[in-house]
């Protein structure tokens, strides 16, 4: 196995144990793909992200046998939707699914999330629609997650949970915080009256002013752990020097 493979599995692993932590759902209820060269690495069936080791993740390959698969244990229930948004839109480089509690209640309710804040932006349109119903773990159902999620970065599944995608899994990940922060205000304001909805010209140029000034969805990734250890290397000096002062 090669070694940016090695590191991509743990990646996953890594991704998929935050999910829990950042609470977008216990970690055994969503899946996490991401793609290398002509195949897809997802999460295997039934597992907790908390207990995974690198060679447990799945490699599927993008193209030949549909649904052909290796390792030591089954994809992800709904690798069919991995698989299918993999194939059809090759922008996208990682897949999130989860059960955020108010993404997951709106997909209960069936409702997409209109532009009622100015955040949508960063999911690459002026809404988050809500697929179509279908029975878990079938083809219908990864047909209808593609149809609503379009060219966007988001969508919800009927009845069953939320989806976000990537160039990357630090982007695909982020969106995921992002779409439960949304969906939470979203939840919100209906219950306080009518939100008012952006126009889709506004959105886009919410969209610009966002890559311009560096916060879009990119900017919102975690810096590195050693440079968030140089900035706090400062305050430490600082603690040292009055440490001395005080002799």
């Amino acid at each position: 196995m090669a070694a940016n493979e090695k590191a991509l599995r743990a990646s996953i692993i890594a991704h998929g144990a935050s999910l829990a932590a950042t609470g977008l759902g216990a970690a055994a209820s969503g899946d996490i793909s991401a793609r290398i060269d002509d195949s897809l690495l997802i999460t295997p069936s039934g597992a907790s992200h908390t207990s995974l080791q690198p060679a447990m993740i799945v490699r599927m390959p993008l193209v030949g046998e549909y649904g052909s698969w290796k390792g030591p244990l089954k994809p992800s229930a709904e690798w069919r939707i991995h698989l299918e948004i993999a194939r059809a839109r090759p922008d996208i480089g990682a897949i999130v699914r989860f059960q955020s509690p108010f993404a997951t209640a709106l997909a209960m309710a069936r409702k997409d999330i209109p532009a009622a804040h100015s955040m949508i932006a960063l999911f690459g349109g002026p809404i988050v629609r809500c697929a179509k119903y279908a029975p878990a773990g079938t083809t219908e159902l990864a047909g209808l997650t593609l149809e609503a999620l379009g060219q966007s970065h988001a969508v919800l599944l009927s009845n069953y949970s939320a989806l976000t995608t990537g160039a990357t899994l630090e982007a695909a990940l982020v969106r995921a915080r992002e779409l439960e922060t949304l969906a939470r205000l979203y939840a919100i304001a209906l219950s306080v009256g009518r939100p008012a909805i952006l126009t889709d010209e506004e959105v886009g140029r919410i969209a610009e002013r966002l890559k311009s000034n560096g916060s879009d969805i990119e900017a919102r990734i975690a810096p590195p752990t050693k440079a968030r250890a140089k900035a706090k290397a400062p305050a430490k000096r600082k603690r040292i020097a009055r440490k001395r002062g005080s002799k």
